[in-house]
């Protein structure tokens, strides 16, 4: 995407994009990794066993408190209404940033 602006506004809007898509990435591996620890437990000893903790670290605060609500037996959908939200929201974020920049 195109950035038209100061340049500061150029580097804060990109820096917010790969903040969202590594945030919503995080998410797709922290799925991915609770599908394969059912064939392959990840422990400490395992080479992705810190890897994985990064991912809970990162994932926890937003997936946590959604999957209260979002948890219907063995079904959580926290992390696909999580995707969504982290997507409405980098939207919203450039529509308001681009408001902003050309206000000024």
């Amino acid at each position: 995407m195109a950035c038209n602006g100061p340049l500061a506004y150029c580097y804060f809007r990109t820096f917010l994009d790969i903040l969202f898509q590594v945030l919503i990435l995080a998410i797709v591996a922290r799925v991915a990794l609770s599908w394969l620890t059912l064939a392959f437990p990840i422990r400490p000893g395992n080479p992705f066993y810190p890897l994985a903790v990064i991912i809970q670290q990162v994932t926890e605060p937003i997936l946590g408190p959604m999957r209260r609500f979002l948890m219907f037996g063995m079904i959580d959908l926290s992390p696909l209404v999580a995707i969504f939200l982290l997507t409405f929201i980098q939207s919203r974020l450039d529509i308001a940033l681009d408001g902003v920049v050309r206000g000024l």
